[in-house]
């Protein structure tokens, strides 16, 4: 009978999408897990470049500071001889505010060549506790990304052959039958369901004992008035080669 056919193809093709909605279940916030820790590592990552940048920065600053300071000495002494050859007083006092200006200068790159020292114990052991956050998230984020790969893997070959069988389904369905299952899927996962106990499995809506022996005579597809999707009879079977074994 062609309603009944059409209504087994119906049930068919509702129990693999039933399994497909399951099998993408599985995954749940796996994959999104996943993304937030490859976010939650390459910030781990930049901390840890930038603390590594600032040390660099640091042994540089040494190393010019070092020059710079060996540069006024030098420019002292010989500012200091000058002194002596100043022809009056206001060159004398120019050579002086200059030799004071390089001695203040000097003192004050001294000092930050005293602290860098700490500054550097300071961010090594920062970059420490950063790498060692680093190895930890990265950890994690393999066994994350083990978990989803294991369930993927086990899911790729189910899958395929739910889809292939689904589109198998759905080019055997006429067209108005193929486009209202889609339009009730819109909204329910599962478009299709078995009467039981005299109610939608769907819904638990009651439905009427005159209208299942109506729907036993397969003239048409019969909808649940409650909850809109479709409806079969408790002892109606779906052949095997319409399902994914």
């Amino acid at each position: 009978m062609k309603v009944r056919e059409e209504l087994q193809r119906l049930a068919a093709l509702s129990a693999i999408d039933i399994e497909l909605h399951d099998l993408r279940e599985e995954l749940g916030d796996l994959p999104f897990e996943v993304e937030q820790m490859e976010e939650d590592l390459a910030a781990v990552v930049g901390r840890m470049e930038e603390t590594s940048q600032k040390i660099k920065d640091l042994v540089q600053f040494r190393t010019d500071a070092r020059i710079s300071t060996k540069d006024m000495e030098e420019r002292v002494k010989k500012l200091a001889e000058q002194q002596f050859q100043a022809r009056n007083n206001k060159e004398f006092d120019a050579i002086t505010k200059e030799i004071e200006n390089l001695q203040r200068e000097r003192r004050r790159i001294e000092e930050e060549l005293g602290s860098s020292n700490l500054t550097e114990e300071n961010l090594k052991r920062t970059r420490d506790g950063q790498e060692a956050e680093f190895l930890e998230a990265k950890e994690r984020l393999a066994a994350k990304e083990r978990e989803l790969k294991a369930l993927s893997s086990d899911q790729n070959e189910e899958m395929a052959a739910l889809l292939k069988q689904r589109e198998e389904l759905l080019e055997q369905l006429t067209g108005e039958h193929r486009e209202m299952y889609e339009r009730i899927r819109s909204y329910h996962y599962n478009p299709v369901v078995r009467i039981h106990k005299g109610s939608c499995s769907g819904c638990y809506n009651f439905v009427p004992p005159q209208r299942i022996v109506e729907m036993r005579k397969y003239r048409k597809l019969e909808i649940c008035e409650n909850c809109g999707r479709l409806m079969y009879p408790e002892e109606m079977e779906i052949p095997a080669e319409m399902t994914v074994s």
